[in-house]
């Protein structure tokens, strides 16, 4: 299916096509076509999939066709909520560029940046607002924003939105919107919360289900080394050094892991940048604009940077440490294999992190492969297999096996000396 069957108009179609859209996403042809028609929509879709596309291009088209008074001034008529500052910019960026044929304005506002700015934006008029949910509000306190005249709301990862905690913001901003409007809502999963908000939100929403968390690009090469957890950094340095990979994004689960990584890496010689929420707005920027320009080989990141960080043809993936949420290993990986893209995704686990694979299995539906790399095997397997090559190994081995056999003689005393214990106990009560 083209584009053009989607019924969008010819503005939205050349802006599109100069951008090198040439055939829709699953989520995309199934998206536009309600989203024109006025409907709700409850979306679920990996990153990755093409979804800014698929509510952005349909809410440009229905607001260009409400012609606007010169002298009127614009009114917020989108609200589009994010759960980080990148996916924030990274939403406003592609709305700029979807309607450049357009007479429509829009704005991102979030954290981490001065507030002057903002204001001056939004006092000058808008159609579509892009926001964060705490900076959002902070606007609203200082009356520089006015949702009254909300048409349409969409929720842009909503499971993250809800997971970072944002929950009492979202009830609030609901108060704040028109009852009658129409809501979009877009996750990679449905968890309870999910749920919870589509109830609150959405009137008969039509629910699409383009994959379950499991069906993952297939280009992208998953897979598990085991190793000890004070031997990852070396590991990882001489993954990356030794196969000369360029652009590998590492992810830790905390900041502190991120910092000491990044030292490590820098240390190691590989060109390294850090980004997580204590860097300021201006150092994270700059750290993916160099990361993306493949200035610098390495940049290590906690989960801030899994969702909203869009980088064309990200060779590699490393979780240096798996996440607390499993559902966020999907995240994560997604960054890379983008659009059907070759990929690659690795992970160095610990026998501390065991649990938490099991977690991720749970939810892929599938088992991951698990690899030794050679030379930082763990001690535990090194132990496991030194005894399997030994003589006294290969007696035990032995032994276990016969007293396992049915029909072993000494497998048969001992069952007998137990159930003449057993008897014995019996006839003492």
């Amino acid at each position: 299916m083209a584009f053009e069957k989607l019924g969008l108009v010819s503005s939205i179609l050349t802006a599109i096509e100069a951008l090198g859209y040439t055939k829709p996403t699953p989520v995309q042809s199934k998206v536009i076509p309600l989203v024109l028609e006025g409907k709700d929509v409850m979306a679920t879709a990996q990153t990755g999939t093409g979804k800014t596309a698929a509510y952005a291009l349909p809410i440009l088209q229905q607001l260009a066709k409400k012609e606007i008074k010169e002298k009127s001034k614009r009114s917020i008529r989108a609200l589009i909520l994010v759960p980080t500052r990148e996916l924030a910019a990274q939403v406003g960026k592609s709305i700029e560029a979807y309607g450049k044929e357009l007479d429509l304005k829009s704005c991102a506002v979030y954290g981490g940046v001065k507030f002057t700015p903002q204001v001056k934006k939004l006092e000058n008029g808008i159609d579509i607002l892009i926001a964060t949910p705490g900076r959002l509000l902070e606007h609203v306190k200082q009356e520089s924003v006015n949702l009254s005249k909300v048409e349409i709301v969409v929720f842009d990862e909503a499971d993250r939105i809800l997971d970072m905690g944002f929950w009492s913001e979202v009830e609030t901003l609901l108060a704040l919107v028109p009852k009658k409007r129409q809501t979009l809502l877009f996750s990679v999963g449905l968890s309870k919360s999910v749920k919870r908000l589509s109830e609150i939100s959405m009137k008969k929403p039509i629910k699409i289900e383009i994959n379950n968390q499991g069906d993952l690009a297939k280009k992208v090469k998953q897979t598990i080394y085991v190793c000890d957890q004070d031997k990852k950094c070396e590991l990882l340095s001489f993954m990356i050094g030794s196969q000369n990979w360029h652009q590998v994004l590492v992810f830790t689960k905390t900041k502190q892991s991120a910092d000491e990584v990044g030292a490590y890496m820098e240390d190691s010689g590989l060109k390294t940048l850090i980004l997580h929420g204590d860097k300021a707005h201006s150092a994270r920027t700059k750290a993916l604009k160099d990361f993306k320009a493949g200035t610098i080989r390495v940049l290590v990141a906690t989960d801030i940077a899994s969702r909203g960080l869009d980088i064309e043809d990200l060779p590699h993936v490393i979780n240096y440490e798996l996440p607390g949420d499993a559902e966020d290993y999907v995240h994560r990986i997604g960054r890379t294999g983008r659009a059907g893209k070759e990929g690659e995704a690795i992970s160095l686990v610990c026998k501390e992190e065991k649990s938490v694979l099991k977690e991720i299995e749970k939810i892929l539906k599938y088992g991951l492969k698990v690899e030794f790399y050679k030379g930082f095997e763990t001690k535990e397997w090194i132990d496991k297999e030194a005894k399997k090559s030994t003589i006294k190994g290969r007696i035990e081995r032995s032994q276990e096996k016969r007293l396992t056999q049915p029909n072993s003689i000494v497998g048969m005393h001992k069952r007998k000396a137990k159930e003449k214990k057993q008897e014995h106990k019996k006839g003492r009560k």
